[in-house]
């Protein structure tokens, strides 16, 4: 009988000098970010560039997409930053709860285009010698196509916390930081964390529109992804499309690989279930908490600071509460006295830009007016057909894929990939074999609506089913549940609020996406279709801002008449009918 082989101790040497490897990799990554910073502030503050050349070799595509990595990841943070800010303050101040969110809804419709003449051109007023005032811009541009998805989450997880996790915190004294660090952001965290990644996505699908455009005579263009690709589709370059599309994909991957993965596992933790289920895994995420290096940063510096501010904002909660009573008094008056004062600076302003408005659309003709009611109409069509087509497949792929951790570890990757690849990037070929089958761009701009914002769905249904707790999937397992019982009474119950926003999203991502969904430059040449989309991106082509007011203003009318007639509802229902609760 041949005795079994016994099993070889790792060697000691081996394991001391693989977490030292770790450490020196994630210290050379940490110093190699602070340079691209340095690098890219550098360029930033330099002298104004008039008129970029971008070239077309493929030699140039490693700077090009660095910069375009700089300015999504400046957005992105600011996004984050904002979205938080502003969810929270919508959802726990009654007094601007209402207009707060219908200024979000009307913000989340406005397209990008319409935004860029009055930001770039303040921001190049702001900055005339300087590179930073374009490149302000173009982030700003970004910006406004990250932000409204996340804001949206954020308010929406605040405002569905279960009762009883409110009654701990209130029970605990915790002070409103310690409630938002403890509770309310880990709370929000799986619907951020989701929102982020279509966040990104949306940034790299605007990125075309954001890095190069025309205002006018006045040409403004940046060096990145975004104008290599749009430069190449202009050319009809296939070759340098390829390449450029190869190198965004390359770049996507990297970033999934080391920012998304390892953050999706991370915010498993934050799952509201009374069972451990299966959680995502992640090997960096893994390197990161097992290394020496990092745990002494933690343990010597950051949770010292951790319990001092802890400490600090719990007597902070305690003498609160010893003059609760006047103090509440006093901050009610001045929570009036600021809603007052706010009210009436917005009262101001928007009389003031209601009579500037007037004043530029007084010279419109009546034709010009009923175009552009039409091609609302037509727009609106476009819309809502992309809607439903994208609801059909993206909830059961994202219930698919939030289920079961195993497949999102190889799905997630490969949607967000998907959803990060810019649709105008490919729109070219997909034009092509939609005339060659007898189509044209009216069935086209849908089709190029479907693939900027079927993400939206997918990714916040993906959320709402990663946030199931485990017990209530046990508990359907044990009763023996038929599919369409656990679809009643479990699935859709649960990822209805992360649905809403979703739906909320994606309707005003589509409204969005019209602008070039509907007009597109292809081998020096327009095509257009009739629709509000067209007429926004042709009246900035043109200069013409009494047309783009007109479209943009009719745009965020239907979008925020939407809103209240079918999406606000929804938003109640799930606040309270669909509230996870024991």
């Amino acid at each position: 009988m041949i005795s079994r082989i016994p099993r070889l101790a790792r060697p000691v040497l081996l394991r001391r000098t693989t977490p030292v490897l770790f450490d020196a990799l994630i210290f050379a990554a940490i110093l190699a970010a602070f340079y691209g910073l340095l690098a890219m502030a550098r360029y930033w503050v330099g002298a104004a560039i008039p008129v970029t050349d971008i070239s077309r070799s493929p030699w140039a595509l490693p700077r090009y997409a660095f910069y375009s990595v700089m300015r999504i990841a400046v957005a992105y943070v600011a996004s984050l930053f904002f979205a938080v800010a502003y969810g929270y303050i919508a959802a726990y101040n009654r007094l601007l709860q209402g207009f707060m969110v219908a200024v979000l809804d009307i913000l989340q419709s406005i397209p990008v285009l319409s935004f860029l003449p009055g930001v770039m051109l303040a921001m190049v007023a702001l900055f005339p010698q300087k590179q930073l005032g374009i490149e302000l811009g173009s982030i700003i541009l970004i910006f406004t196509g990250q932000v409204w998805n996340m804001a949206f989450s954020f308010y929406s997880s605040l405002r569905s916390i279960p009762r009883e996790l409110r009654e701990a915190a209130a029970i605990s004294r915790f002070s409103k930081w310690q409630r938002f660090l403890q509770l309310e952001l880990p709370f929000g965290a799986i619907g951020l964390v989701w929102n982020s990644i279509v966040s990104v996505a949306g940034g790299w699908f605007f990125l075309m529109a954001c890095e190069m455009f025309v205002l006018g005579n006045r040409d403004f263009r940046l060096p990145g992804l975004g104008s290599y690709l749009q430069i190449a589709a202009s050319a009809g370059d296939t070759r340098s499309m390829l390449w450029g599309l190869a190198t965004m994909i390359g770049v996507i991957i990297l970033i999934d690989q080391l920012i998304w993965g390892p953050v999706i596992a991370w915010s498993d933790k934050f799952k509201f279930e009374q069972v451990e289920g299966e959680a995502p895994r992640s090997a960096l995420l893994h390197i990161l908490r097992t290394s020496p290096a990092l745990e002494i940063l933690r343990r010597k510096t950051l949770a010292p600071i951790a319990e001092r501010l802890d400490l600090y904002f719990a007597k902070l909660a305690t003498a609160h509460t010893e003059h609760s009573v006047g103090a509440s008094r006093r901050k009610e008056l001045a929570a009036w006295i600021s809603a007052v004062v706010c009210v009436f600076i917005a009262i101001i302003a928007i009389v003031y830009c209601l009579i500037q408005a007037l004043a530029l659309l007084a010279h419109l003709h009546s034709a010009q007016i009923l175009g552009v009611l039409q091609a609302a109409g037509a727009t609106f069509l476009r819309v809502n057909s992309a809607l439903v087509i994208a609801s059909v497949w993206t909830i059961p792929a994202g219930v698919l894929i939030g289920f079961h951790p195993k497949l999102a570890r190889i799905a997630q990757p490969l949607t967000q990939i998907a959803a990060s690849v810019p649709a105008t990037a490919l729109f070219p070929v997909l034009l092509l074999g939609i005339v060659q089958i007898g189509g044209g761009l009216g069935v086209g701009s849908i089709l190029l609506m479907l693939l900027g914002t079927q993400w939206y769905i997918l990714f916040n249904v993906i959320a709402g089913a990663s946030a199931v707790p485990s017990d209530l999937k046990e508990v359907a397992d044990l009763f023996h549940f038929s599919s369409l019982d656990r679809w009643r009474t479990v699935i859709l119950p649960g990822i209805f609020p992360y649905l809403v926003t979703g739906l909320v999203t994606a309707s005003g991502g589509a409204w969005n996406a019209s602008i070039v969904a509907e007009y597109f430059h292809f081998k020096n040449q327009v095509m257009s279709t009739v629709g509000l989309g067209a007429q926004i991106s042709a009246a900035t082509d043109a200069g013409r801002f009494d047309i783009l007011l007109l479209a943009t203003v009719i745009m965020a009318a239907l979008v925020v008449s939407i809103n209240r007639l079918v999406w606000r509802p929804l938003y109640r229902l799930a606040e309270t009918k669909y509230r996870l609760e024991s």
